[in-house]
Parts: structure tokens; sequence; C-alpha cells
């Protein structure tokens, strides 16, 4: 709750059912995030609706200040990224979809020292990723000073995408002529054409070289490069299969695999 960015995925299948099995994306109204393990769907079980949800769990509310390992606020994941997104790093970096400053990927509540005055100090980690270095930068900011207290940079380290980047990756396909039999399909399960990333229901997690027997040539940086693979179905309609199209989002570049 109240953490931005997006859970590790742990792989993308197709499901066979109108849900989604084991990855939740975006589309039409929902922009996607990329987590595994979560299904579509309504209520599950029976009973009232109280008993089939977990217990509620106290929030701080929209502006407040957490305390000890309460989650990060809203006012708190919007000032630590403001924070982390100092003038150099907005002026030198560059996000999915080229434009100015870095991409965010994450925000999480960092982990205390296990002891000492600095145990109750409220730390939140923040990682972007840098198209124009094809780096992770993460930072460290002290929330009650108000300070960057580390910053690492890190290359070959591909955490897995941030919805803008996915949205980026579905954009891209769409304007390549690889995507012809995606149009295709989404024309022929609607009657209707395909134009914008708006359209579809999406998901996707980084593209791994090594899980592939033949890597194209094309995608052989990927690793390197901010590559990543995709599912897409219609909004409340069926899936249609790009599986096999890989997007390396550092070269804006789109490639068929298999």
């Amino acid at each position: 709750m109240a953490v931005t960015g997006t859970a590790l995925m742990v792989g993308i299948t197709l499901p066979g059912t109108a849900g989604a099995d084991d990855a939740d994306g975006t589309g039409g109204q929902a922009r996607g995030a990329a987590a595994a393990g979560v299904e579509e769907g309504g209520e599950a079980g029976n009973g009232s609706a109280a008993e089939s949800r977990p217990p509620a769990v106290a929030v701080p509310r929209e502006g407040e200040r957490g305390t000890g390992r309460d989650p990060l606020t809203p006012a708190e994941l919007s000032r630590a990224e403001r924070i982390a997104l100092t003038p150099g790093a907005r002026s030198r970096g560059e996000n999915a979809a080229g434009g100015r400053g870095p991409q965010h990927l994450a925000t999480n509540l960092a982990e205390p020292p296990p002891s000492g005055p600095d145990a109750a100090v409220r730390r939140a980690e923040v990682s972007f990723y840098d198209y124009r270095a094809d780096a992770l930068v993460t930072s460290t900011v002290n929330l009650d000073t108000g300070k960057v207290e580390r910053t690492g940079t890190q290359r070959g380290v591909q955490p897995s995408p941030h919805p803008d980047e996915l949205r980026e990756a579905i954009a891209l396909i769409l304007a390549d002529p690889l995507g012809s039999d995606l149009k295709a399909d989404y024309r022929h399960a609607t009657g209707r054409s395909l134009t914008s990333p708006d359209q579809l229901w999406f998901n996707g997690d980084v593209y791994r070289t090594y899980r592939e027997k033949n890597v194209p040539d094309e995608l052989a940086r990927c690793g390197e490069h901010r590559c990543v693979r995709l599912v897409a179905k219609v909004v409340d309609g069926p899936w249609i299969e790009i599986r096999d199209l890989i997007v390396d989002l550092s070269a804006r570049t789109v490639a068929r695999v298999g």
C-alpha cells in the first residue's frame, strides 16, 4: 500500500481465460502495474464482503507524515521523489519517452539501521532509470532532513518496468511495421482501428536474453539496454498474442523472436 513503482514480476504467462492469471496490467482506465500473481476478476469466495476481505490497516491520511515503519504517505512519496530528482539529474537524464529527466521506477521505505539514534529516522529509496546513460540510479532520501544522503549508479541491472515504460513499449509497437498483426487482431476482435495504448490492457516484464535459445542480433544488447516483453488484451475482451515482439526501449526498436 502507498508504495509507488512496481512489484517484481516472476514471469509472464498468457492465461487461457479473459482474466490475468499471473500478471496485473494496464490499459483503458487503468494504466497497469507490472505485478505478477494478481488475478483479474470480482470478489472471491462466498459470504459477505466483510468476510472475504482482509482486516483493515490504518494508513496515514494524505499530507501527514508517517512514523516508524508506517507506509510512506502520499505526501512523503511526492516529497522523496522531488528531493531525489536534483536539478543536475533532471537536466542530464532521459526517460522512456525520450523526455527530460530520468524515468521514475519506484519509491520505497528504506530499511533502518538495526540500532542507534538513526533507527527512528524515516528514509525513502527512490529509483530512476536514466535512458541517456542506460543506468539505474538509486537515491536514499532522509525524510527528516529533506536531503539526499547517498546515490548509487548501476549498469546492467534491470528491475521490473514501470507502467509508463510499458505504455511507451506498446506505443513503439503500434508505430512499427511489426505491429501490423496486433492491429489486425484488434480490428478482428472489435471492428475498430487500434491507434493508442489506451485501447489495450497490457502488462510486461524485462526481457532476459539468457531465457532464449536464439537471440536475434538486434537484441544482443538487451540487459545492457532496457528491453521488455509484453502481454496484451482487448479491454474487457480477448487476449492478443504479442509475446514474440520484444521492445528495446533504449534503442526505441522492435524485434521478433521465436
